[in-house]
Order: structure tokens, then C-alpha cells, then sequence
């Protein structure tokens, strides 16, 4: 009988760190040749912005059926996708780059309401507290 084979978290964490490093690897190099193929079929007119809302709505309407979301979005969000997407493919970087802006902006005024909404604890200084003792006439304030 062979004699277990015996290894060390750290060799298990570094064979890990290297499979998913691996992994990322070959997602951004898919992501790439796809990209470069979209940009080919937009360009020679096999690619349209109808296709690419059609196929948004398809996705969606399929993530609904597969329970993954709970309702499909409305147009405006289909077409805030497919326009991103588009702009993608055409590769429009000025407009990616606003896009990107309006959107951290978007996240920054959203950030900014729930923050308003939460409740404040303020806390009195001794000051304020010895005026309210003095206004209540002796009786003590809970501190």
C-alpha cells in the first residue's frame, strides 16, 4: 500500500491561487475575441442595435422565466443596456466615459438620499444639559 501523499495549506492556497488566476486569465481573453468578433459583425452590417435590444430582451425575459430576477425591467432599462452595449461594441470611448461619469453620479445622489433618511442621534454638551437642569427647577434630567 503507497504512503499517503501528504501537502501543506500553503502548497493547497498557492495551487488555488493559481487556478483562479488561470481562470481570470482566460475570462478577459474570451472577453476580448468577443468583443473583436462583435465589432467585425457590427461593422459589416450583420450586427444591428435591433439584434442586440432584441437579444437584451430575450436575456431578461429569460432570467424572469429561470427565477433569477422577479419582473423584466421596463424599455427604459432596456434600452440604457443596449445603448451601453452598443457603445461598447462601436468602441465610443467618449461615451463610455460620460456614461461612467453619469453613472458615479447617479450612485453619489442616491448615496447621498439614503443618508438623509436615516435617523440622527445628536448629543447635548454638558452645558446644554446643566440650562435644562436649571429650567426644570431641581428635577434631575436622565443622563
Amino acid at each position: 500500500m503507497a504512503a499517503p501523499m501528504q501537502i501543506s495549506l500553503e502548497e493547497i492556497i498557492t495551487m488555488l491561487l493559481s487556478r483562479v488566476e488561470s481562470l481570470s486569465a482566460n475570462e478577459e481573453n474570451s472577453k476580448t475575441k468577443a468583443n473583436i468578433l462583435n465589432r467585425v459583425l457590427y461593422k459589416k452590417g450583420i450586427l444591428t442595435d435591433e439584434d442586440i435590444m432584441e437579444s437584451v430582451k430575450e436575456e431578461y425575459r429569460m432570467l424572469k422565466e429561470l427565477g433569477v430576477i422577479q419582473a423584466e425591467p421596463g424599455e427604459e432599462v432596456y434600452k440604457t443596456v443596449t445603448d451601453g452595449i452598443v457603445q461598447w461594441i462601436k468602441g465610443d470611448v467618449d461615451g463610455i466615459k460620460k456614461s461612467m461619469e453619469e453613472y458615479e453620479k447617479k450612485l453619489q445622489e442616491y448615496a447621498r438620499e439614503e443618508a438623509a433618511k436615516k435617523p440622527k442621534i445628536e448629543v447635548a454638551s454638558a452645558n446644554v444639559l446643566s440650562q435644562l437642569d436649571q429650567a426644570s427647577k431641581g428635577s434631575k434630567l436622565i443622563r
